[in-house]
């Protein structure tokens, strides 16, 4: 199980790479809510639980590998082939933002049921201990990116991305840091939106499990799920397209001054991306079958 996470979360950051806080990258934080069975982090299931959760699990990865992964392998290739042929562009960027948001809510609408079926199952010990690990998961969060102060966020923020683009593209130059520093800059205070709106979907979350036996429960996990965009608050929503928009603005301009050792880098790694996808055994199953 553990390997297969490993190769959903490398697809997934090379999303991250190329949109920074995109929407396929909102989904890659919140993994542990969208995919039900890693609520084991958050609460101590009993054996029948486990059980259950076992068969379900093997399903859905059966689901995933041969109806969605040989969608992810053209993703990756149209992601090749805009690098290869220097056609980074805002509107390709949009495009592939638009597929990676349609897998993932797929994969959501896929596994929703399941996690219905197991939240309606929670006793009130789970809950509250669920509820717990949120309100430890908004104090770790707060600590880490809302106590230092804004210049600090800023600073930080530009640090972390050219951590992740230099191991994707190589060392960047110093018109390219430039470029990751006003791009930090640009978004200003998002930490603070982004996790306020993020206890805010935690809590809308709790206050429905509270109410898990009643009519209205599946419909609400489905839109917490499937459709959580919907319930944003008004000044996430706005913060978020300026995010959007600064990222794929920056990853067109790192582009646009990226060497061609950097280029071929980024290629590489894509590959090896792509090769680790081909070779899961249940992938080769699918197709031989």
């Amino acid at each position: 199980m553990s390997r297969w996470f490993k190769h959903i979360a490398v697809v997934l950051t090379i999303a991250l790479t190329l949109g920074a806080c995109s929407r396929i990258g909102l989904a890659y934080r919140n993994l542990d809510v969208i995919i039900p069975w890693t609520l084991s982090d958050y609460l101590d299931m009993n054996g029948e639980q486990k059980s259950w959760l076992n068969v379900r699990l093997k399903e859905h990865l059966s689901w995933h590998c041969t109806t969605q992964l040989p969608g992810y392998l053209d993703w990756l290739d149209r992601l090749q082939t805009m690098i290869a042929t220097n056609q980074i562009t805002d509107a390709a960027l949009r495009a592939r933002a638009r597929e990676a948001e349609q897998a993932i809510a797929e994969t959501a609408r896929e596994i929703t049921p399941s996690a219905i079926e197991l939240l309606q199952g929670l006793d009130d010990k789970q809950v509250a201990e669920m509820n717990e690990a949120f309100a430890k998961d908004q104090r770790k969060h707060q600590e880490e990116y809302l106590k230092p102060s804004l210049d600090l966020q800023i600073k930080e923020r530009g640090e972390r991305m050219e951590k992740r683009l230099s191991d994707w593209l190589g060392p960047l130059n110093s018109t390219q840091q430039q470029r990751v520093t006003s791009w930090s800059n640009a978004l200003g205070d998002q930490n603070s939106q982004w996790i306020a709106n993020r206890v805010h979907w935690q809590k809308q979350f709790s206050a429905a499990v509270a109410q898990r036996q009643s009519p209205q429960f599946p419909q609400r996990i489905e839109t917490l799920l499937v459709n959580r965009e919907r319930l944003w608050t008004p000044a996430y929503r706005q913060a978020f397209a300026n995010t959007e928009a600064q990222a794929r603005s920056l990853f067109v301009d790192l582009m646009a001054e990226s060497t061609p050792s950097q280029r071929e880098r980024l290629l590489k790694k894509i590959e090896g991306v792509r090769k680790d996808f081909s070779d899961l055994k249940c992938l080769k199953a699918a197709k031989q079958g």
